[in-house]
């Protein structure tokens, strides 16, 4: 069978969409499957079968990552590395992570199943703890430090011990990471995440890139006192600054033409208590763009209204960087090996950027990276809502298919 006319089974990728989301299945239709948890440990044990299933040879990494591996034809040539993760935020969805790396899989046992020999070794990957900062990846990259490892997370339990727990080994960690130009390409599919295809009826997003994130905590200081008591005429309020800062940062982004986003998405009153005058607010301000150059300067008219606003009802503020993530672009030869693909296919793409982070945001900082989206109908994810149409399922996972052979032809 010629490799051009090679497409996957998708009703076999289907039902193992429905297969996987079993493992931590919720009540209410969701899939709760955190890192590390019982229903992860699982989940992985059903990924590694399914991979061996498929004539991979399957090994954890010192990280906890998963690993299926088919050799090449043509010795010492870089490895092709495909996949995603299949860890869950808390009552999630079924494709988030999950689309990307069961369709990578089946593109693999599409590949057995044909006899097809790739000339370039091909690995498919379960990146561990996507959702919880990347672990996984990270840790591939060499961004995983001893610091790192040795965390104690929320939950009280170090970061080493959860790696134990899902077979990786953390006194390992930096032998993680590959050789430098070790791996020719790393492409991953995924939902997109947002309404952008589905509202447009398009069917394949080519990812341009990854958008720089910079994050600023704030702190608005008033005068805690008795609600009943107190004069409106003699009041610091907290909140009413804070509330007007909301209203400023989305007004200042939509103002400024391009796709910038900005959000206050955590906000805490203190003390909370329906008699007392907020005394303190904290919130977070996060900006985002492809192009990081253009955040310092939007920061920098919130910042500015920010002291005005402040200033007009009598609070103090202070306000500090939390963290700065640079926008990276993906390869353009990969850009131009899915778009062909989908094309090909009769499949209309669209170049978007990914507002959200995933795994191969870090993969760019190692080796050439090409990311697939599919629609998300309503653009829900994140929720028990999530789903994509079994079509376009088939779709993303054929045009994975299609771009690892024409990448093995570098």
């Amino acid at each position: 069978m010629a490799s051009e006319k090679l497409t996957i089974n998708a009703d076999r990728l289907v039902r193992r969409i429905a297969e996987l989301a079993e493992y931590g299945k919720t009540a209410g239709g969701g899939v709760d499957r955190p890192a590390f948890s019982e229903a992860d440990v699982e989940a992985r044990r059903y990924m590694m079968n399914l991979m061996r299933h498929a004539g991979l040879n399957v090994r954890v990494d010192p990280v906890g990552n998963i690993f299926g591996r088919r050799e090449g034809s043509v010795a010492a040539t870089g490895t092709i590395l495909f996949g995603s993760h299949i860890d869950t935020v808390p009552d999630g969805g079924a494709y988030d992570g999950s689309l990307g790396s069961l369709a990578a899989v089946e593109v693999a046992h599409t590949l057995t199943e044909a006899g097809y020999r790739s000339r370039h070794p091909l690995e498919v990957v379960v990146w561990c703890d996507e959702e919880n900062g990347l672990t996984g990846s990270r840790g591939y990259v060499g961004e995983l430090s001893q610091d790192d490892v040795d965390e104690v997370g929320p939950d009280g339990v170090r970061l080493s011990e959860k790696i134990r727990r899902i077979g990786g080994d953390p006194t390992r960690v930096a032998e993680a990471t590959p050789q430098p130009g070790s791996v020719t390409a790393y492409v991953e599919l995924h939902v997109e995440q947002g309404a952008v295809l589905d509202s447009h009826g398009i069917n394949i997003g080519v990812v341009e890139g990854f958008v720089g994130i910079d994050q600023y905590d704030v702190t608005i200081t008033g005068v805690p006192n008795h609600a009943g008591t107190t004069p409106m005429d003699q009041r610091i309020n907290a909140l009413l600054p804070a509330a007007e800062l909301v209203l400023a940062v989305d007004r200042i982004v939509r103002a400024i033409p391009g796709g910038q986003v900005g959000t206050v998405g955590s906000f805490d009153v203190s003390p909370g208590a329906p008699n007392v005058i907020p005394g303190e607010v904290t919130l977070t301000v996060e900006l985002r763009d492809m192009d990081t150059a253009k955040l310092q300067p939007i920061w920098q008219s919130i910042h500015f209204q920010l002291e005005e606003i402040c200033a007009r009802y009598g609070a103090s503020v202070t306000a500090r960087g939390r963290q700065s993530v640079a926008g990276i672009p993906t390869d353009s030869r990969l850009r131009d090996i899915i778009s062909a693909t989908a094309e090909g296919l009769g499949l209309a793409t669209r170049l978007l950027p990914s507002g959200a982070g995933h795994d191969a945001q870090k993969l760019a900082r190692i080796c050439p990276t090409g990311m697939i989206f599919v629609p998300s109908v309503a653009g829900v994810s994140h929720s028990p809502r999530e789903f994509t149409q079994p079509e376009d399922v088939a779709h993303g996972a054929n045009v994975l298919l299609g771009s690892v052979l024409r990448i093995d032809g570098w």
